[in-house]
């Protein structure tokens, strides 16, 4: 059964602050993250309940919901050294 992918209103402005390129490969992640929300590179950051996934220099951040099948994306972000602060 395919997850539900909720995306926050912050996660929406840092997407479309993406150049055009990236908001569609960002796009398709995030759409993929419905019938696989642990794709092959994704990571469980520690000490936190979020996951990341990679798309090229940008990170997407989610929480995953097991058991009422969601997925919440929370920050998308270019990897710097404060990415992950705050979550």
């Amino acid at each position: 059964m395919a997850y539900k992918v909720e995306i926050h209103q912050a996660a929406q402005k840092q997407i479309l602050s993406l150049p055009e390129e990236a908001q569609n490969r960002v796009a398709l992640v995030i759409d993929s993250l419905a019938e696989n929300p642990r794709p092959v590179g994704c990571k469980k950051l520690r000490d936190t309940d979020l996951w990341r996934v990679r798309v090229g220099m940008y990170r997407i951040g989610y929480t995953i919901e097991d058991n009422n099948k969601l997925v919440k994306v929370v920050k998308v972000a270019t990897r710097r050294e404060n990415t992950y602060k705050g979550l």
